[in-house]
């Protein structure tokens, strides 16, 4: 089975976490709206999202194409293709508690995004600078060192392994945490130097998911898209202030 991955075309956004379990898995699979082509796959994604069209819509991107099913929300995404892809705890605890980790990511990823959005995905950052400022300083002063000592602590104390959020082998939660920690680096390079001292577990994950061979090809080939402006991690640097 061929999947089909619908996502804007351009940012690597929270379609990059589905990407990484795909690579990863060696899954066969579509990124939709980076096709050739009239509109490329943009139309098609559109399409989808038509509450006119079907009863169960997505509401947003990323959602994924798996034969008949269109699995909408990250998470979720992940939850399927964990199971599928042996990328998830066979058991029921312990594949809730990959979605549980899972969640805790997707809010470490809203508030990234809040922190140059802080009023509204709709206005331009440039339309709420003075709010971001303040938004961005409580984000990297408290709350980035939460979540990366969150997950430390979890690292820590995996009995079953040294180096895994879960088990002994990687599942989709360490992938998603190696997408956390490359964005953040991106959008906060002054911020994440000083604290990855504290969460050196963290840091070494990252690297072991890096060294990856699936994932090492997959960062080294066009198929991975840079960060920029216009994604949910973004780097400006009055937003990495020393203070």
């Amino acid at each position: 089975m061929r999947y089909e991955l619908y996502y804007w075309a351009g940012i690597p956004g929270r379609g990059e976490f589905v990407r990484l379990a795909l690579e990863e898995a060696g899954a066969d699979y579509v990124d939709v709206a980076r096709q050739p082509g009239r509109g490329g796959g943009m139309d098609r994604m559109m399409r989808l999202m038509d509450g006119r069209r079907s009863a169960r819509p997505p509401f947003a991107p990323p959602f994924l194409r798996a034969g008949q099913l269109l699995i909408g929300q990250t998470a979720n995404i992940l939850l399927y293709l964990g199971a599928r892809h042996d990328l998830a705890p066979k058991n029921e605890a312990g594949r809730l508690w990959a979605h549980q980790l899972q969640l805790t990511m997707a809010d470490l990823v809203q508030e990234a995004h809040d922190t140059h959005h802080p009023i509204s995905g709709g206005l331009y950052y440039e339309d709420q600078k003075r709010e971001a400022a303040r938004r961005d300083s409580a984000f990297r002063a408290d709350r980035i060192p939460k979540f990366l000592g969150y997950f430390e602590h979890v690292l820590a104390h995996n009995k079953r392994s040294d180096g895994f959020l879960i088990g002994r082998r990687t599942s989709y939660p360490d992938l998603s945490l190696f997408h956390l920690v490359e964005g953040l680096r991106y959008a906060f390079p002054r911020t994440m130097r000083r604290v990855e001292r504290r969460h050196p577990r963290v840091v070494a994950l990252r690297d072991r998911i890096a060294a990856r061979p699936r994932i090492a090809a997959y960062l080294n080939s066009e198929r991975r898209q840079p960060f920029n402006e216009s994604g949910i991690f973004r780097h400006y640097p009055e937003l990495d202030a020393k203070k």
